[in-house]
């Protein structure tokens, strides 16, 4: 028996495989999270700002992954995913200095979604268009949290990747999913300008809209009103919340970025049963 013909007829070793690649890969989208707004901004400065480029290279892959605090460079035993964080008792085995529980945190978050993936849509098309988007919303959502920044070499990729996906209809017909990745960027750009119009003010970036219309080219324009709903609404109750117990102030912008992400998530999976419970709900009323 074959490894293809195994995982198309066993859903539970193809779960077990996706679950451990999410680990693998959650370990390099730690890496992503914390280095690729770095590369952005030294882009940045070095293009417009004309400043000379670092002699020593930073990118995603040199140089090796290290403690901040010391230097320390990050071993192979050292970078098994959760493993080695418990192992280390989240701190640096060279200077004791406290590690980030986010590590362990992203590591642990894309290794569910990813068996979930496998689970729900089991060996195809759509389990493997799902996971690198899984992967790619992690990403943005961590990023954005520290930096309020939703990259355009994460996003735009994603985009095109939706609508090569739907192609053959692999989640909603091509048709849809090009007016979805319109009318996903339109609705926002048109929502922030007039909100700018009337009180001076920026709610949102161009970030999110690129992001919305990247659900557009996935998901097609139907199921835009519900991530938007979702995500409006989870992000004005986490905003109310850290506010009355102090976690922000007044005025502080909170990224909309994970909120979306979350929402365009859950409309992956759920989205059909979500707006057919909805229709239903308000049609008896």
């Amino acid at each position: 028996m074959t490894i293809t013909l195994l995982l198309e007829q066993s859903p539970l070793a193809f779960t077990f495989l996706s679950v451990l690649l999410g680990l693998l890969v959650g370990s390099f989208l730690n890496v992503v999270i914390y280095r690729l707004p770095i590369m952005l901004e030294r882009e940045w400065r070095t293009e417009y700002a004309q400043e000379e480029a670092p002699a020593e290279r930073f990118d995603l892959v040199m140089p090796r992954s290290r403690c901040p605090h010391c230097g320390h460079g990050i071993t192979a035993l050292e970078n098994v995913p959760i493993l080695s964080y418990l192992m280390l008792r989240g701190r640096c085995s060279g200077c004791h200095a406290s590690i980030s529980p986010r590590y362990a945190i992203i590591e642990a978050l894309t290794g569910l979604l990813s068996g979930f993936v496998a689970w729900h849509f089991g060996f195809g098309a759509a389990a493997f268009g799902a996971l690198p988007l899984t992967w790619g919303l992690i990403a943005l959502a961590g990023i954005d949290i520290e930096t309020q920044l939703l990259p355009d070499r994460i996003v735009l990729p994603l985009l095109w990747l939706g609508l090569l996906f739907n192609i053959t209809g692999t989640y909603i017909d091509l048709g849809s999913a090009v007016i979805g990745a319109a009318a996903g960027y339109l609705s926002l750009w048109s929502i922030y300008h007039l909100f700018r119009l009337l009180t001076g003010k920026e709610g949102m970036g161009y970030g999110d809209f690129k992001l919305y219309a990247l659900f557009g080219a996935w998901l097609g324009w139907q199921q835009l009103p519900l991530i938007i709903l979702m995500s409006a609404g989870v992000g004005a109750v986490t905003g109310l919340t850290l506010l009355g117990l102090k976690r922000i102030r007044q005025g502080v912008p909170l990224p909309f970025g994970p909120f979306l992400a979350a929402a365009g998530w859950i409309t992956l999976i759920w989205g059909h049963p979500l707006t057919n419970a909805y229709l239903a709900v308000s049609g008896a009323h």
